[in-house]
């Protein structure tokens, strides 16, 4: 079957220098993974109190499914399917040509997309569309904390550098969300933060960053 130009070759994004390849202390700690496991507990129990409310939203909002699921790419690039609450329209991943992008580098960013929904607004404002991934977390795809997961356009444009956001598991929160989210629009800041994280955790440093995200999100507009 014959391969488009833009869709990235799985076998030649996964060769990575071996040196990309070497584990994080987080991604073999205790503490980190026992945490994941309350975290997302907690969060999954949260996710079936409000599901209900939530979806009749979505359905009332726009035609479509409840969920929106995508691959994404976790630690040292193996793929995994990410679940969220849609927040766009059923034809998002179609229509994500035609708009402008508002960020520098490799991630896509646009404060007015038109592709959101009115209830896909709210939802992403609160975060409340991110719930889903706790069971992400649960199962050990991604971890509270960490980096944002990168799909496969961004990755089949990546250096070494880049590659090494993913020595940990990518997380619902982390340095980005903490230090600027929406407002920090250049793909190598947003790296810079990542790599910051490596550099300074600990076992207990997740529980700082928890901390501010929970500051963060009752912030108002922290988020788009």
């Amino acid at each position: 079957m014959n391969r488009s130009a833009a869709e990235p070759d799985s076998e030649a994004v996964l060769a990575l220098p071996s040196l990309n390849r070497l584990p994080h202390p987080s991604t073999a700690c205790i503490i980190k993974r026992t945490l994941d496991l309350l975290g997302s507990l907690v969060g999954l129990l949260i996710f079936a109190a409000v599901f209900l409310p939530i979806a009749i939203a979505i359905k009332f909002d726009s035609a479509g499914p409840i969920f929106y699921k995508q691959e994404r790419y976790g630690l040292h690039g193996k793929t995994f399917t990410m679940y969220k609450f849609r927040s766009m329209v059923p034809n998002a991943d179609e229509l994500k040509a035609l708009i402008p992008n508002e960020a520098k580098g490799l991630i896509f960013k646009n404060e007015q997309d038109p592709r959101i929904t009115r209830v896909g607004r709210f939802l992403r404002q609160t975060s409340l569309d991110e719930l889903p991934q706790f069971w992400n977390v649960f199962i050990g795809e991604m971890s509270l904390v960490g980096t944002r997961p990168p799909t496969a356009d961004e990755v089949q444009h990546y250096s070494d550098r880049h590659w090494q956001r993913l020595n940990v598991k990518p997380g619902l929160t982390g340095e980005w969300q903490v230090n600027g989210r929406s407002s920090i629009k250049d793909f190598e800041k947003i790296v810079d933060l990542d790599l910051r994280y490596q550099n300074q955790w600990h076992p207990l440093y997740d529980f700082v960053i928890i901390f501010r995200t929970i500051q963060v999100l009752f912030k108002k507009g922290s988020a788009y």
